[in-house]
This record gives structure tokens, C-alpha cells and sequence, in this order.
């Protein structure tokens, strides 16, 4: 699966954004697909994930109720819906992919042997 995310810009605090990733190669539909960040001098964290069939959505603490992760299959599409960004958001933004047929953790980034680029997300306060 090849990934290629998009989106990322300069926004002040309480702003909202739009994420995408567009997924293609082998079955990009039968794969779960997660957000994933990383600030300068941190580690990468979670953001958001989604179940490949049943589109159920996982977050992250520190940005549920803010952020909405959703997929379009028809168009190979991964969104993450960003509002009352933070300059704590400020991050280099990952969209991952990973096919399973069995339980998984989506938060742990072992979890997704693919990745996109990252797109930069800069939340000026």
C-alpha cells in the first residue's frame, strides 16, 4: 500500500484543518488506517485510527472531541477533521496502514508496516 498524505499548513489556535491521505496499491480498502505525529525533539504518538470494514474510529486522549477521523472507500480516502487546534498540535502529520485478521492494538505504531510522508501542521498561538 502506498500512502500520500496532504493537508498541513500555518493555522492559528482555535482553527480548524483537514487532513488527507489517499491510499492505492493492494486492497487499500481492507486496511485499518491510523494518524500518527510527531513534534520536534519527541517521539511519534497517536492520533487517530479506523477499522478497515466497520469504521470504527480510536483517538488519542488529548484530541478526542476535537479531531474526527473518517475514510471514504469508494475514493481510497483517509480524513482527519482537526478543529480547536492547539499550538500542543503543532506536528509533523503521518497517515500509516496495515492489513490484520485479527485483533490489534491501533495505537502502537507497530502495528502499521506502511506510512505515508508526513505533512506539517504549524498552530501559531
Amino acid at each position: 500500500v502506498q500512502l500520500q498524505a496532504s493537508g498541513g499548513g500555518l493555522v492559528q489556535s482555535g482553527d480548524s484543518l483537514r487532513l488527507s491521505c489517499e491510499a492505492s496499491g493492494r486492497a487499500p480498502n481492507s486496511c485499518y488506517m491510523g494518524w500518527f505525529r510527531q513534534a520536534p525533539g519527541k517521539e511519534r504518538e497517536f492520533v487517530a485510527a479506523i477499522s478497515a470494514n466497520a469504521y470504527i474510529p480510536y483517538y488519542a486522549d488529548n484530541v478526542k472531541g476535537r479531531f474526527t477521523i473518517s475514510r471514504d472507500n469508494a475514493e481510497n480516502m483517509v480524513y482527519l477533521h482537526m478543529s480547536s487546534l492547539k499550538p500542543e498540535d503543532t506536528a509533523l502529520y503521518y497517515c500509516a496502514a496495515g492489513y490484520s485478521s485479527v485483533k490489534i492494538n491501533f495505537t502502537s505504531l507497530r502495528a502499521y508496516p506502511y506510512w505515508g510522508q508526513g505533512t506539517l501542521v504549524t498552530v501559531s498561538s
